[in-house]
């Protein structure tokens, strides 16, 4: 069977940025199996396109490498890395891409240093053509990570706030607003349980209140927000058949708060 290489990037479908990094995977490995997880992360939003490769990767097969190229520093001092994560295989910039996942899964990570695993014409400004997209086919072809380059012992790490928990309640933060405009926190379910009380409970967010978490959107009518545990393991907040980032008038990095009613 053909070998997977996944592609997360901030390059959008409108210029050649895409394309030509595939034509660089298949020069060197023509019976890849290209599959595109987003093109459409925010431009240089690291930490968005950290949660995508989160919550996408590893439910992949064994031995799927993954291309992931959100790099506003392309050209500057920062590492290229290759990441090998339980049967999983990662390459990109060494700029927090890839901090979360880092965060959950031991790694065995290498810098980039083997110019001989890289496409002979290079730019200083495309990178994911030139040195990640080879890495990764040759990757795929099953080259074995430790003979791209040096070992690195520690990823470049950003962390999202921790929710703060007390008696009377939670608070955390938006960390992630999806296309349809739901509101991902950094709640998570087990601290919802542990910490409150599930039958008086009041949530806070943006210019509204919720007074109850609901299995799914359509729990609540047309038009009206829903609290919910979503595919990722956090409290949600959405609009049945809406936009919540636009309805509750909330941005990335906003206040939420669940609160314990005595």
């Amino acid at each position: 069977m053909a070998s997977i290489i996944t592609l997360t990037t901030d390059f959008g479908l409108q210029d050649h940025y895409v394309s030509a990094m595939k034509a660089a995977i298949l020069a060197i490995a023509p019976d890849a199996r290209l599959v595109d997880i987003s093109h459409n992360i925010p431009p240089q939003d690291i930490m968005a396109g950290a949660w995508v490769v989160r919550n996408a990767t590893m439910l992949y097969p064994p031995n799927t490498v993954h291309l992931v190229v959100i790099d506003p520093g392309v050209g500057t001092d920062r590492s290229p890395v290759a990441i090998k994560i339980e049967d999983q295989f990662f390459v990109g910039p060494d700029n927090g891409i890839f901090s979360l996942i880092g965060e959950d899964f031991e790694y065995e990570a290498v810098v980039l240093n083997k110019e001989k695993f890289w496409r002979k014409e290079r730019s200083n400004t495309f990178h994911g053509r030139d040195i990640f997209a080879p890495v990764a086919a040759h990757l795929s072809n099953g080259l074995n990570i430790s003979h791209l380059g040096s070992p690195l012992e520690k990823l470049v790490t950003f962390r999202w706030a921790i929710p703060i928990s007390d008696k009377d309640g939670i608070q955390g933060w938006i960390v992630h607003i999806d296309r349809f405009g739901n509101l991902i926190s950094n709640i998570p379910e087990a601290l919802i349980k542990e910490a409150l009380n599930l039958s008086q409970l009041r949530i806070y967010v943006g210019n509204t209140i919720l007074k109850n978490i609901v299995q799914t959107y359509g729990d609540v009518p047309d038009g009206e927000p829903a609290a919910y545990i979503g595919s990722s393991g956090t409290l949600e907040v959405a609009i049945n058949k809406g936009n919540a980032k636009e309805m509750l008038g909330v941005e990335k990095g906003a206040q939420i708060s669940i609160i314990n009613q005595k």
